[in-house]
């Protein structure tokens, strides 16, 4: 079954297939650092992990580009009244975002941009367009004439026939009904932060910063663009006007966006006191892998609805896989395989692929492992499972953990090595031979008081990190 992804550009599931070579050039809106990111946004970065980690499983290389937008209207105004640069108010967020990502397991982009490193090449971008008479200026500022593009709108599949000409918007987010010529550059305000430049003192618009630097690294055209549907329009609408201005040729060929995530079926906001960061979310006891989970096993065209019962239904699910791998790792089995759970294994795997196959259905995906894993437990509960059969169900288990990366336990600060952990175990199980079963429980207890949990079975401990 050949891969296949939702285009919101033609509104189809298409055939995944690339320009040139085997390298897929992606591009993925960051977080913009004016404060810590919510988990709103990282439903959407956790799509796009998941996305990158698939297409590097089905064999593709890949030239992922992430930006750090690190000026905008919000930026600037607040660190203005806080009495800070750009750089000194972004580096905060900047250094927490990447601690988020790195906790959610994100992998890192092949290349991190941020915005005011790149100010150049948007102004460059910006002489382009005037060049080519899609500009013109208005009290300093410069602004896109979109009129002058009569494909506007085809991403967000927008009627925009009747926009009223010379209605300009000087803010880089606005109503989304609302098409109106957009600021490239803007004039700077007293007080405002600003660059000289060629095309005079000012700041660049959100909307350039993403085209400029997507086509700096990626090229003319891109494979992928991906983001949150709140980006749809305007931010992408006008990404694709400035870049398809420029070049005369298409900006993107496959546009990819994740739905809305709510928060106990309502939408996430700070007014409704629903908001919530990673840190917050830590605090309350949950770990990050369990919030991975939830946030990946929605698809990611579906709204997901984030809630306790579901971080508690994630956090049961993590454990019975590890439960599972444990089984699997640690239990004495027959030699030999039997050839029914082999064939069962294979079928697991090729349902798991197809459904990731499929616009990344991890939901399906999901099912097709937890299937595996009921199955494969009743026949070791039987007696029909085989030492034959272990290594395909753990191979399994890594195909799975490559892409959804939620196995390992986290490592705590401090914690117990394993090879302590075994150590105490041995010391433990050599207490109760001797019948001192008050040492034996009170290394238990140790244990417990580190995060490990003990399980006694005929076979042995088995022991896991919580």
């Amino acid at each position: 079954m050949a891969l296949r992804f939702y285009n919101t550009l033609t509104q189809q599931v298409e055939p995944f297939t690339l320009l040139e070579g085997n390298t897929v050039r992606m591009y993925t809106c960051g977080p913009t650092v004016y404060n810590y990111a919510h988990i709103g946004n990282f439903r959407t970065f956790t799509f796009e992990d998941i996305l990158r980690r698939w297409l590097l499983y089905r064999g593709f290389e890949l030239d992922h580009v992430m930006n750090i937008t690190d000026v905008d209207d919000k930026i600037i105004r607040n660190a203005v009244a806080e009495h800070k640069t750009l750089a000194e108010y972004t580096a905060t967020y900047t250094e927490a975002f990447l601690e988020d990502t790195a906790a959610l397991r994100l992998q890192r982009p092949e290349r991190m941009v941020k915005a005011t490193e790149h100010i150049p090449e948007m102004v460059r971008a910006i002489e382009q367009l005037a060049e080519r008479g899609f500009t013109y200026q208005s009290d300093g500022s410069i602004y896109y004439r979109i009129a002058k593009f009569p494909g506007y709108g085809k991403l967000s599949h927008n009627d925009f026939s009747g926009i009223r000409s010379g209605a300009r918007v000087d803010v880089d987010e606005y109503d989304k009904a609302n098409a109106r010529d957009f600021v490239l550059w803007k004039a700077p305000k007293d007080g405002e932060i600003f660059w000289e430049s060629a095309i005079g003192p000012g700041r660049p618009g959100w909307h350039i910063e993403c085209s400029a630097m997507a086509m700096k690294y990626l090229g003319e055209t891109l494979d992928i663009h991906a983001g949150g549907v709140d980006l749809i329009f305007p931010h992408h609408e006008n990404e694709i006007a400035q870049s398809e201005a420029i070049t005369s040729k298409p900006f993107v060929r496959f546009w990819l966006h994740s739905e809305f995530l709510n928060v106990e079926s309502q939408k996430m906001s700070k007014s409704a006191g629903n908001f919530y960061t990673l840190r917050d979310l830590q605090q309350e006891g949950y770990q990050p892998d369990v919030v991975r989970y939830l946030l990946a096993s929605v698809p990611y065209r579906k709204k997901l609805n984030f809630s306790a019962d579901g971080l508690k239904a994630a956090a049961t699910a993590i454990d019975r896989l590890r439960n599972f791998k444990l089984r699997l790792e640690t239990d004495k089995y027959p030699e030999g395989a039997n050839e029914k759970i082999l064939e069962r294994t294979r079928l697991a795997v090729r349902q798991f692929e197809d459904s990731l196959d499929d616009d990344l259905n991890t939901a399906e995906a999901l099912a097709a492992l937890f299937e595996f894993v009921r199955d494969a437990n009743t026949a070791m509960d039987a007696g029909e499972f085989r030492a034959g059969n272990t290594a395909p169900a753990l191979d399994f288990l890594d195909r799975f953990d490559r892409v959804f990366d939620v196995l390992r336990p986290a490592q705590t600060e401090g914690g117990l090595s394993d090879a302590r952990v075994e150590e105490l175990i041995q010391e433990r199980n050599a207490a109760k031979k001797a019948r001192n079963f008050a040492r034996a429980d009170q290394i238990r207890q140790e244990l417990l008081d580190a995060g490990i949990i003990l399980e006694d079975t005929k076979e042995g401990t088995r022991w896991k990190r919580k």
